[in-house]
């Protein structure tokens, strides 16, 4: 009743090794891109800001927050057409297009190399040439400036 061992596939260790897997287990990358797609989606609305003035639509720009109040100057178009008189607003104060030079360069003496932004809000109703004519001033006085406008998708 003596029955061999050796032929049979039973219980014996298999002599050799196993094959190679060639498969890309993807599982682990998908649930990492899906959690980085919710951070985004909840983020990204808090990164709007809301402007009190009829500012033009665009794309692109970044938020800068300090403690001191930029030097802000605010654009808004009267009547009539291109090249028509613009009411002009130093921060709170209107000031006269003749004076706007004078002013801005007694003031970029007054502050820091840190400071030496202008922020230029124009109603979007303003002419191009309008504003590009205050840039030229801001610019001429040492100062930089940032346009500022309404992300898109903002209020």
């Amino acid at each position: 009743m003596a029955m061999s061992m050796a032929g049979s596939g039973g219980g014996g260790r298999r002599r050799g090794r196993k094959p190679v897997m060639a498969e890309i287990n993807v599982t682990p990358m998908v649930d990492v891109m899906l959690v980085l797609l919710i951070i985004f989606m909840v983020a990204a609305p808090l990164m709007t800001s809301n402007i009190d003035i009829d500012l033009p639509i665009a794309s692109g720009g970044k938020s800068m927050s300090s403690n001191a109040p930029p030097l802000t100057l605010s654009v808004k178009r009267t009547n009539g057409g291109c090249n028509s008189n613009v009411e002009l607003y130093l921060g709170d104060a209107p000031i006269t297009a003749p004076d706007l030079l004078p002013k801005i360069k007694a003031i970029r003496e007054t502050r820091s190399d840190a400071e030496s932004v202008v922020y230029l809000r124009g109603d979007k109703d303003v002419c191009y040439t309008d504003m590009m004519k205050l840039l030229g001033q801001v610019r001429t006085a040492g100062f930089k400036a940032n346009i500022v406008i309404i992300p898109e998708g903002g209020s």
